[in-house]
């Protein structure tokens, strides 16, 4: 059998993010189980995992990954760093059409890169098989109740990324002593579960939607919405998630009544592009509404949150939107302003261990259709550009590559 070299790549984007697609000793069991794959690690000063701890079990560090044919990454990469003729695998962040990242698109159609983007592949049924989302909702979740302690002077805890690994974070978290807050938590994927583990270890009790919106509590409550809780059909229909998926423009949002009761919302969803916003600006500013912390952990800039109109950093997780003048304003300024927590990034405050748990998808599930056939085309659907063309799949990208919209 034919060999394939992979390479597993620097991280380029600014600010650096420390996670890696296969820790060192998952190449080991990658050789073991593929002994058709070698594998080579391209040297970085950033990567959770140093070069060291690759060469000491005799993996191959190089400053180019240009002997490879495989090039796995996690974050968007520099147009410079792009070799032409190579296969990448990384998340692209351009299936919806993010401005920011056409001319890295448009770079890889004229390299002839083979583009495959780590969200699209899906199984059969369209649910994602890799991710970061369980520790996407640990992290933003801590987070989110982070920066509520300190914009009502509650408590202290550290900061995730200073904690050495998930036990530590567990320690801090089970130290927050929640009043009796209302927390609305959106999406019920790995982000979801995630979240859910934190609210949990941390004491929330989970209640229904009708108790959510109808009784006063005595402690620390959340509920758990579907779409189908917050998004109904105009013409009054029943609620259908393939249809919402496919057509969102037939729905209109009526999330309005959790944020009137809601205290703090945690933001886990999959948005797609035409559904509604889960609330406007006119609405926020009405006395009524009630939530004064977003922790959007799925960080849709100009999607569904209004307030979210920037991404914000590990080292700088907050900033305030001031609703009346549409506007941001300095973090913990006024508490009538609404802190945002948009980390793009969130796994990279516990790489290591986030780094482990993707490594293990990709020797279970996904590699074997890279080496012994794309069973179901899990691979040929993720596959975005090739050849220099976009895929029949994404040829709707076509506009929005040539800056037609």
């Amino acid at each position: 059998m034919k060999k394939i070299k992979i390479g597993l790549a620097k991280e380029g984007k600014v600010p650096e993010d420390n996670r890696v697609a296969l820790t060192p000793w998952e190449v080991i069991e990658t050789h073991n189980l593929f002994p058709s794959i070698e594998i080579y690690c391209q040297s970085s000063p950033h990567r959770c995992f140093s070069d060291e701890s690759y060469r000491k079990l005799g993996i191959p560090v190089v400053d180019i990954l240009d002997m490879c044919d495989v090039i796995l990454g996690i974050k968007e990469f520099p147009i410079d760093d792009l070799l032409p003729e190579k296969t990448y695998i990384f998340f692209s962040h351009t299936i919806k059409k993010q401005s920011y990242n056409r001319k890295m698109l448009l770079d890889i159609l004229q390299k002839k890169i083979k583009l495959i983007d780590y969200e699209c592949l899906t199984d059969t049924h369209g649910k994602r098989v890799i991710a970061f989302g369980r520790f996407a909702g640990i992290v933003g979740t801590y987070n989110g109740l982070l920066g509520y302690g300190i914009k009502y002077n509650l408590y202290t805890v550290q900061r995730a990324f200073e904690c050495n690994n998930y036990l530590e974070l567990k320690k801090e978290y089970k130290k927050i002593v929640m009043p009796p807050v209302k927390i609305i938590l959106t999406g019920h994927g790995s982000v979801g579960h995630g979240a859910k583990e934190v609210l949990e270890g941390v004491g929330f009790k989970e209640v229904t939607t009708n108790d959510f919106l109808d009784i006063e509590f005595k402690e620390p409550v959340f509920v758990q919405l579907h779409s189908r809780d917050y998004f109904k059909r105009y013409d009054g229909g029943d609620f259908d998630r393939e249809e919402f998926h496919r057509a969102p423009h037939y729905y209109k949002s009526d999330f309005v009544r959790f944020a009137r009761k809601g205290d703090l919302l945690i933001n886990g969803s999959f948005w797609d592009i035409g559904s509604e916003p889960f609330f406007t600006i006119e609405q926020m500013i009405k006395d009524d509404f009630n939530i004064r912390l977003i922790a959007d952990i799925s960080c849709d800039v100009n999607g569904p949150i209004p307030s979210t109109i920037r991404t914000s950093s590990i080292a700088d997780p907050f900033y305030d939107f001031d609703p009346l003048q549409a506007k941001e304003a300095p973090v913990f300024s006024n508490v009538d302003n609404v802190t945002v927590m948009a980390i793009d990034n969130l796994p990279n405050e516990l790489p290591k261990e986030a780094s482990n748990l993707f490594g293990r998808i990709l020797i279970e599930k996904i590699f074997p259709n890279m080496i012994y056939g794309d069973e179901n085309e899990m691979i040929k659907r993720a596959t975005i550009a090739w050849n220099g063309k976009l895929t029949p799949r994404y040829k709707y990208l076509q506009d929005f590559v040539d800056g037609k919209e």
